[in-house]
């Protein structure tokens, strides 16, 4: 078992872990992701997406996939870790700590001062897998999204409404 930077020919897989992971958090409907956009942002020009996966027996069975934030309070940048997963059958191999592990390796190594994600609030086995890894919850944000309808209808309100 290892991990290691996402390779070209992971897509298929790594797509398909994204799937998986959707299904799991009970909003399959809401993926739209092909090969085509995750080759694009992870290899194209200017990537600005980054991924790892986790391999065994020849296998790609685990992906976490990252992009960089900033802390304007800190001055450095930090991994924000948009998804990581590893397929259950796998689960308790230390697989999905190593992701993790790795990540926090390439923070010390990079000097980025940070390290975060989200979790939702009824993902109990993974918001216990965060906390036996050191992680503190961020008690009292909230995270707030625009996509769709919302997106574009507030991008065309030049009048500004809020504010």
């Amino acid at each position: 078992m290892t991990v290691r930077p996402i390779r070209p020919d992971d897509v298929p897989a790594v797509v398909g872990l994204v799937r998986e992971l959707a299904d799991y958090e009970e909003a399959a409907h809401e993926v739209r992701l092909t090969g085509e956009q995750l080759t694009a942002a992870l290899f194209g020009p200017s990537p600005a997406l980054f991924g790892h996966v986790a391999v065994a027996a020849g296998t790609v069975v685990g992906t976490a996939l990252w992009f960089l934030n900033f802390s304007t309070w800190r001055g450095t940048h930090g991994i924000h870790l948009e998804d990581l997963y590893v397929q259950p059958a796998h689960r308790g191999t230390g697989l999905g700590r190593e992701l993790l592990r790795t990540l926090a390796a390439t923070c010390v190594e990079r000097g980025y001062d940070r390290l975060e994600w989200s979790v939702l609030d009824w993902n109990e086995p993974s918001i216990a897998f965060y906390r036996a890894a050191g992680a503190l919850p961020m008690d009292g944000w909230t995270v707030f999204r625009l996509t769709d309808e919302a997106l574009a209808g507030f991008a065309a309100d030049a009048g500004g409404r809020a504010g």
